[in-house]
């Protein structure tokens, strides 16, 4: 008789991060998957089919996204015991706002006595940065979990499953200093059931990782390093075709900057071909910089390609702040030309933006984001509070300073202040940072940035007031980051933070459904005004008649009049520079010049 082969199951967990009254945020339906989920999960399914652990053991492989799942340890735990099988609870991707949240299903894992393995960017960016291993780290190994520092292909994973498979994990699994080659590596793919917990036919991959600027806020290039590694266009090809047969037509690209990337131009061909010649079509969301207009063609294909939505670090308009930060990169006088640029092309602007600069004021930031409002043709512009992350130059410096930084890692999310302005006080930059929300998202100015899509022909004035609409809607309502958004928001009573007292099945129940239907009332409101603004600009006779400054051709004087380069912090001092450079090229190149 054939002997049954042995159960092992890898349990992939994506912890989400808890909300300001102690609950996780899970959603029934979220916007777009974890990208880290899909690659542990395309490098644990190769485990699987190469037999890592024996002919003799079945792998089973369970990927769960806690922002639209609910994790209840219990349950996992009783279906193991139930069927017999050995177990790895990996903790996938954990950012560090949600490492709280991670330690806390870890402890209830480890009480059971399973194995746990915690990896992501907190580990891997305190790892990296700090010389000491921080308190919160401590406690995970403390309770006898394994931290796993870097990424996990070119056989790393094996030797995971297999010391679990052993019961002989090691604490700490550091790879940081050998990063992968991507060519040729397991495909980043999640399966068709957790695609289906997203409210689109979205998924995420990457193309390759590594970045070669040095921006002080960043985590990615003190994780991913600087050095670049890319996927081929044959692995884009496999991503692209396993996603249709499933039904998935939408994908975020996750590279921090793939304009940085070597093989961009392969890539897009590619998915041109597929696209011209098989009808297999891609919707794409990618990040770029802002001096990707200056590489040849690369806009062009891009939009040929499929990219719909593009997000740039503009980070700031002040260039004494982009040099402070090490964004040395970004050149204000580049703004205009690279987003008139990709409007041209129909494709929608979504910009990061940081406040809270050492420069900053309350007024410089109201001044500055009016500017924006008027002179740049974005779309979404994406405010965040200037954040020491875990893993960042900014976190190391103010922890070395020995700076306050809020020792609750749950807010260390973008959105909540957790450090000190050496000049704003804490309201002061709170009140900014809300007040930039409101005024970017106000009617007034969705229907402005409406007016500047219809005036286009093929313009799409209804999905850029979409696209505002969901952050505006998701701040105002759940006072959250459209990125860590979904349709309709899930509690679980019992899943409340420790420290927060346990509410009655009386109390918890009646409140949750109230507050979901007082929410959905909400809701349909601004979806009835944003509706109303649409009508109004698709309706005006006059809709290909609108101009302002921001969809304005760039003109030569316009370094002379607007207002981004005369009334920011360096604006005039960045400009001047920029003409004695142009001068003096002007001049190099005079002689080389044929006669008339």
């Amino acid at each position: 008789m054939t002997k049954e082969p042995e159960e092992f199951d890898f349990v992939m967990i994506k912890p989400s991060h808890y909300d300001d009254d102690g609950y996780p945020i899970v959603w029934w339906r979220t916007l777009i998957p974890s990208n880290s989920l899909a690659a542990v999960n395309g490098i644990a399914r190769d485990c699987a089919a190469r037999q890592v652990l024996g002919p003799e053991v079945r792998i089973n492989l369970v990927t769960l996204d806690e922002t639209n799942t609910h994790i209840v340890p219990a349950r996992i735990i009783r279906d193991l015991r139930r069927r017999g099988a050995r177990a790895l609870i990996g903790l996938i991707g954990v950012q560090s706002n949600q490492f709280d949240r991670t330690l806390d299903l870890a402890r209830e894992f480890r009480a059971a006595g399973l194995p746990v393995a915690i990896g992501g960017f907190h580990v891997s960016g305190c790892l990296a940065m700090l010389k000491a291993i921080p308190a919160e780290i401590q406690a995970a190994l403390d309770i006898g979990c394994s931290l796993f520092a870097g990424e996990c292909e070119e056989g790393r994973l094996d030797e995971v499953l297999r010391d679990a498979w052993r019961g002989a994990l090691k604490p700490i699994y550091n790879y940081l200093k050998d990063l992968p080659d991507l060519e040729g590596a397991p495909l980043p793919v999640l399966p068709r059931d957790a695609l289906r917990r997203n409210s689109q036919s979205w998924s995420s991959f990457d193309l390759g990782r590594g970045c070669p600027f040095q921006c002080s806020f960043c985590t990615i290039i003190n994780v991913q390093g600087r050095k670049s590694r890319f996927r081929t266009a044959d692995d884009l090809e496999a991503i692209m075709r396993e996603n249709h047969a499933q039904g998935i037509k939408a994908f975020f690209i996750t590279d921090d900057n793939l304009a940085r990337n070597r093989r961009w131009e392969e890539f897009f061909d590619r998915l041109i071909r597929l696209r011209e010649e098989e009808g297999i079509k891609a919707n794409l969301t990618i990040q770029v910089d802002t001096l990707c207009h200056k590489i040849p063609n690369f806009i062009d294909k891009a939009a040929r390609a499929g990219a719909m939505r593009v997000f740039i670090g503009l980070e700031n308009i002040n260039p004494d702040n982009l040099v402070a930060a090490k964004k040395n990169q970004n050149k204000i006088t580049d703004y205009r030309h690279m987003l008139q640029a990709w409007r041209d092309r129909g494709v929608f602007l979504f910009a990061g933006y940081i406040l809270g600069f050492p420069g900053d004021t309350r007024e410089s930031i109201l001044r500055d984001i009016d500017i924006i409002k008027r002179e740049l043709p974005i779309d979404v512009l994406q405010i965040a509070f200037l954040t020491p992350l875990p893993g960042s130059e900014d976190h190391r410096t103010l922890l070395e300073r020995g700076a306050w930084m809020d020792p609750d890692l749950n807010k260390y999310n973008l959105h909540h202040r957790v450090s000190h302005h050496p000049t704003m006080s804490d309201a002061e930059w709170e009140a900014a940072y809300a007040d930039c929300w409101r005024l970017w998202f106000a009617d007034e100015h969705m229907e402005t940035v409406a007016r500047r899509h219809a005036v286009r022909p093929g313009g799409r004035p209804k999905k850029a007031v979409q696209y505002m609409n969901e952050f505006k809607m998701l701040w105002e309502v759940e006072g959250l980051h459209a990125m860590e958004g979904g349709v309709l928001r899930r509690k679980r009573r019992k899943s409340r933070r420790p420290g927060f007292r346990r509410e009655s099945p009386v109390t918890f129940y009646p409140r949750y459904a109230l507050g979901t239907a007082a929410k959905a009332w909400r809701y349909w409101r601004m979806y009835a005004k944003a509706a109303r603004i649409v009508r109004r600009v698709e309706s005006d006779p006059a809709r290909y008649a609108y101009s302002d400054i921001a969809i304005q051709p760039v003109s030569p004087d316009e370094l002379e009049t607007l207002d981004l380069f005369h009334q920011t912090a360096g604006g005039e001092a960045f400009v001047a520079r920029k003409q004695r450079q142009d001068a003096i090229m002007e001049a190099v190149h005079a002689p080389h010049q044929p006669a008339a």
